[in-house]
């Protein structure tokens, strides 16, 4: 397997419409050998044309892209030994499953010897064994997706690509096929670059995540750092689902001040906004770290706020209420057996541990 690393890659379009747009500007990252880092961003953010770079079929603008120990910039796809799985699957119709895990080594005119044994091993891998002799048309939306992994897995590339290889799944699957290509990685010890726009898959699978946005890297960290300490307002309301909350708010006297309700700050939140002192700024509150006062285990019931309830989302083993603060709409995820109905003035905990404060001007989190 092998390293990937980007420096400085620059990626600009022309338009006939929009003129000259720049897709990806100044990507610089390492992913490390047989890491599993997944890009993750809204669409058009710049995550599949960094995928399709890596890969060869987009030609960077400027910049230099490494795979192992060798500069790829000029390095035709088929060079570049990697292995690209598509969202659509790009299988020969009228081959067997068969025919299809086995073309691109025939193509390499590798020993039929080699073909036959990669090919069974890649077959008993993904559950393929029964199948080999029907047609894509034959098989399901996730066999399909396995025979398309396996087709990547054949070629014991240095790296496997894969872009947005389950959304055209429905979620039953999806979350089948999360856990199926985790225990891949394991197995082969692979380097994989994965991008998706499901912040789920991407907080399931990755060991690092690099959330894109307009065309920039926003942050590149594990699961773990990302939710709980995103660098700007765009990770931290695009990272956790439902979305962290943001709330305007006051700091006066050491407290952070909101509509019907103040929290006095922790001694490290206070010295990180002393500047703010009497300014406003943002603060971050995710849905789960809002109580009901009837469900709130080990935190202090003087950070409390009422409000009351909009719409309430039974969820079975969560429900979702929504209330207002200001002109924001806040979620608050709790017990299912939290007392609560639409149009109840509700009074909830708030864990101040939890909180996270941004710049407003900036959106950069304000660390403490």
């Amino acid at each position: 397997m092998a390293r990937v690393e980007f420096k400085n890659v620059v990626k600009e379009y022309v338009d006939p419409k929009r003129g000259k747009f720049t897709a990806v500007t100044g990507s610089d990252f390492v992913i490390n050998d047989k890491e599993f880092v997944v890009f993750v961003g809204p669409s058009g953010c710049g995550k599949s044309t960094s995928l399709r770079m890596m890969a060869g079929l987009e030609r960077q603008t400027s910049g230099d892209i490494i795979i192992g120990d060798r500069v790829v910039n000029d390095m035709h796809p088929k060079d570049r030994d990697i292995a690209m799985v598509f969202q659509d699957y790009a299988l020969y119709p009228h081959m067997t499953i068969k025919e299809n895990l086995s073309f691109g080594l025939k193509n390499l005119k590798r020993p039929k010897a080699e073909i036959e044994s990669k090919v069974k091993d890649a077959a008993a891998i993904l559950g393929l064994e029964e199948m080999m002799d029907r047609k894509p048309s034959e098989l399901s939306g996730g066999q399909r997706q396995r025979v398309a992994v396996g087709r990547a897995i054949v070629r014991d590339p240095k790296v496997f690509l894969f872009d947005e290889p389950l959304s055209n799944l429905d979620a039953k699957l999806r979350v089948q096929l999360r856990v199926e290509l985790a225990e891949l990685h394991k197995r082969l010890g692979a380097t994989i670059v994965y991008v998706t726009h499901d912040q789920v898959e991407a907080m399931t699978l990755g060991e690092r995540i690099v959330v894109m946005n307009k065309g920039a890297i926003q942050q590149i960290a594990s699961p773990t750092e990302l939710y709980n300490k995103p660098n700007n307002m765009f990770v931290a309301g695009f990272i956790g689902s439902p979305a962290m909350n943001f709330i305007d708010t006051r700091i006066e006297g050491g407290k952070a001040v909101i509509e019907g309700a103040s929290f006095a700050l922790t001694d490290a939140m206070a010295a990180a906004l002393k500047n703010y002192e009497g300014k406003e700024v943002v603060m971050g509150i995710r849905p789960e770290h809002i109580y009901g006062d009837d469900f709130a285990p080990n935190v202090s019931k003087d950070h409390t706020l009422q409000a009351q309830i909009q719409v309430i989302e039974n969820l079975g083993a969560e429900n979702l209420l929504y209330f207002r603060i200001g002109s924001r709409m806040i979620t608050a995820r709790v017990n299912p057996e939290t007392e609560a109905r639409v149009g109840q003035m509700k009074t909830f905990v708030v864990d101040r541990s939890k909180l996270t404060f941004f710049d407003p001007k900036t959106e950069v989190r304000i660390p403490y």
